[in-house]
């Protein structure tokens, strides 16, 4: 179990993530269910830890994870921790409104934390953005990487936005991973 968690928040790993995703994604495939990723970024995470140092920033990652993991309602759901500030949702059989929705919770339950954060240009306290991806049904046409992809280019689409916000996008079924994208699965 310990290689399989987060030392810091508890959450699932990187690798542990990428275990349960894929068993995810097979399950989806099977059913031809839809399926939802949502990559979460701490907004302006490096000004927290140079305001208020890093056992502070360590509390502030404890936190959030909290209450991120707080907003999940089924078994099939998780999130994890996959870099410094970074963090993955997985939301099996959730349409897009649905995942939406989700996301939305998630932005405001870390919100609702008020953490101060005085340097943020965004907000006095600490606040995330957040890419949501949908695809309405996984088949074997569908691409894991793709589905990646599309949450990365929804997340820089809400930090280009203003940050403190949920953006989505559908992904297109013919969708294929283009160069340089995000190898989730």
């Amino acid at each position: 179990d310990l290689s399989s968690y987060d030392g810091l928040t508890g959450l699932a790993n990187r690798r542990h993530f990428h275990q349960r995703l894929a068993d995810e994604w097979r399950r989806a495939m099977r059913r031809a269910e839809p399926f939802g990723l949502v990559m979460i970024d701490i907004d302006h995470f490096k000004r927290f830890n140079d305001t208020y140092g890093h056992a502070m920033g360590d509390e502030c990652l404890k936190a959030v994870a909290c209450a991120l993991a707080a907003t999940l309602q089924r078994p099939c759901e998780f999130v994890a921790r996959y870099g410094g500030e970074e963090f993955m949702a997985v939301l099996p059989d959730t349409p897009h409104p649905g995942l939406l929705l989700m996301a939305e919770r998630m932005r405001a339950a870390v919100e609702d934390l008020a953490i101060p954060h005085a340097t943020s240009p965004t907000a006095g306290q600490v606040t995330v953005s957040l890419g949501a991806a949908s695809l309405a049904e996984v088949n074997r046409a569908s691409s894991l990487t793709a589905l990646c992809q599309v949450a990365d280019q929804a997340l820089y689409a809400a930090k280009a936005a203003g940050r403190n916000r949920v953006a989505g996008a559908v992904m297109d079924p013919d969708a294929s991973p283009g160069p340089g994208s995000c190898t989730c699965g």
